[in-house]
């Protein structure tokens, strides 16, 4: 069984608490990012392949590696905010487990007796 937290300082017991309910405030989190690209269609004749071309777009696609493979999605111009927020709380979400880690890494060598 796990050794009581409770013997902790009051203010790092509070920034676990803090991180605690941060954690449960994240819905969906994604990595990645979102690109707008514009592109050529390779018709002969098109704008996109006069001088100076007139490239189509904008196109938007989300692209993250995940499980080492690079994953890729074009997306409709209205899911473009949704897929920019979702990241954001992705970001928030990779934040607040460095933070835990850290406060983790604290908590122990208190525990321990380690700190100074």
């Amino acid at each position: 069984m796990a050794r009581d937290t409770t013997s902790l300082p009051h203010r790092l017991q509070r920034r676990l608490g803090r991180c605690k309910q941060e954690l449960g405030k994240i819905q969906i989190a994604l990595l990645g990012s979102v690109i707008e690209r514009f592109m050529p269609c390779g018709k002969p004749g098109c704008r996109c392949q006069a001088e100076p071309p007139q490239l189509h777009g904008p196109y938007y696609q989300w692209t993250a590696k995940i499980d080492g493979k690079t994953k890729t999605l074009r997306l409709r111009p209205e899911e473009v905010e949704d897929f920019r927020a979702w990241i954001a709380e992705g970001r928030r979400l990779e934040e607040c487990i460095r933070e835990w880690r850290a406060l983790s890494l604290e908590a122990v060598e208190r525990l321990r007796g380690d700190h100074r």
